[in-house]
């Protein structure tokens, strides 16, 4: 028994290679049964002799009434396996050479020599060739090397064939007769090793096959091996029934069309759901699957006026031109007082209108020496400023004179002042300050003889002037 651990060992070690599968869907076979062991075969002096008491058991079967034997295999294609296995036996049955007088053979018992073989072994199925799901014949061929007793010892050929009978995908029984070819010189007991025969008889199981989400197809079989799915789909689920498997379905969850991948078109224009802004609005691919009713180039969801063309600055409405002008209100400095398109939309100054401002600035009049009003002035303000609101896009230059009596640089500063007054009155009164300017000139711009008390009154005087 001291080499049933290298045996052992070599099998196990074989068993943990990685394999293909032993038929089409699982990766390995294991049997493991009795054997018995005949060694008539190489004292007989015809190849028909070696054959003729095959079945003899009685007379020339070495049996260990136990489990004596052990192989594992792998299919390697093209009805194809390739195996390991070893056993174990004890020869208490030894037939020696035929006496030269054709007598019976001599059996002798060799000294119940212990007996170990580990074999590699090529196995070709008949089984598809048969057509049969539950006989499977097969031929066998290989070597090995084979231990009786403590000196017989060889390498051996062999060749054989064999037998299983299915009963279910997974389990067997199988029974294989080899031949196993010693090159000894001489094949007597206990120094050489005999050519002998060996049958095993024994239970087979495969397995090994990958079925990794559970619905009963093989992985190497199943299109979607993680995912669970019929067998009509090769494994893989149709969730939403459309018949377009997940796996190629845009919209795994929801019914639809094979020419949108699996989603569905709800309005028909022709643009997945999943792709269309406006899903139950037929519309237009170039606006993501929504209408544009006014042609516009704004969607009617986003268009504030969907069946009148407009900008999109504005919404999709047209600008309005509230004062009838001409000048869109978008346009128009002055959306609410009509004018002209030259000016902005807002109306121009003339010389009639620059001539009335002027009438009403020469009648401004301030307290002797000071910058602010009397009291009758205020009415004229009044005017001026109602004036400038019809025109809300000029700007104006409102100047400070006075006459030359007193010191010039006192009356600068008080043209200057007094000029101020006007602005801020104005701008207190709603015009917008960025429209004036101040500025005064005291006694260098006379418009008159200051030697004459009238000359002076017109040299005392504010003026308006259009910015342009």
């Amino acid at each position: 028994m001291k080499n049933l651990n290298k045996i052992c060992i070599a099998i196990l070690l074989f068993a943990g290679l990685s394999s293909q599968a032993q038929d089409s869907n699982n990766p390995w076979a294991l049997s493991f049964g009795a054997n018995a062991v005949d060694t008539r075969v190489s004292s007989a002096s015809s190849v028909k002799d070696q054959f003729s008491q095959f079945f003899n058991a009685k007379n020339y079967w070495n049996v260990l009434p136990s489990v004596s034997y052990i192989s594992v295999s792998k299919f390697v294609g093209h009805n194809v396996s390739v195996g390991l296995s070893g056993s174990v036996n004890k020869i208490s049955k030894f037939v020696g050479t035929r006496p030269a007088d054709n007598s019976n053979y001599q059996v002798t018992n060799p000294g119940d020599l212990s007996y170990y073989n580990i074999d590699g072994t090529i196995r070709y199925s008949f089984m598809e060739m048969l057509k049969s799901k539950t006989f499977e014949p097969t031929a066998n061929i290989g070597g090995g090397y084979t231990w009786i007793g403590d000196d017989a010892k060889g390498g051996t050929v062999n060749g054989g064939l064999g037998l299983t009978v299915w009963f279910s995908q997974f389990v067997g029984v199988n029974w294989t007769s080899m031949y196993r070819y010693s090159f000894a010189d001489s094949r007597d007991l206990p120094a050489n090793l005999p050519t002998h025969m060996q049958h095993s008889l024994g239970l087979i199981f495969k397995f090994g096959g990958v079925d990794t989400d559970g619905d009963g197809i093989y992985d190497k079989d199943d299109a979607c091996p993680t995912v669970k799915g019929p067998k009509e789909n090769k494994g893989c689920p149709d969730t939403d029934g459309d018949k377009i498997l997940d796996k190629d379905d845009a919209c795994p969850d929801v019914f639809g069309l094979a020419a949108f991948n699996g989603c569905p078109d709800t309005d028909g224009d022709g643009i997945a759901d999943k792709d269309d802004a406006c899903p139950e609005v037929a519309g237009l691919k170039a606006f993501k699957g929504c209408p544009d009713t006014d042609g516009d180039g704004i969607t009617d969801k986003d268009d504030k006026c969907p069946k009148v063309k407009g900008p999109k600055d504005n919404g999709g409405c047209p600008w309005p031109d509230t004062d009838g002008d001409g000048v869109l209100d978008k346009d128009d400095k002055c959306p609410e007082v009509k004018g002209t398109a030259a000016n902005n939309g807002c109306p121009e100054v003339d010389e009639v209108v620059m001539k009335k401002l002027n009438e009403y600035a020469k009648t401004i009049l301030f307290e002797t020496g000071k910058a602010s009003f009397e009291k009758q002035t205020y009415p004229v303000l009044v005017s001026i400023t109602g004036i400038l609101k019809e025109y809300p896009s000029a700007k104006f230059s409102i100047e400070g004179h006075t006459d030359n009596v007193g010191n010039a640089a006192k009356n600068l500063k008080l043209s200057q002042e007094r000029a101020a007054a006007v602005v801020t009155y104005l701008t207190t009164n709603g015009i917008d300050a960025s429209r004036l300017t101040s500025s005064g000139y005291g006694q260098t711009k006379p418009i008159d003889n200051n030697k004459t008390k009238e000359g002076k009154a017109n040299n005392r005087r504010v003026e308006v002037k259009l910015v342009k």
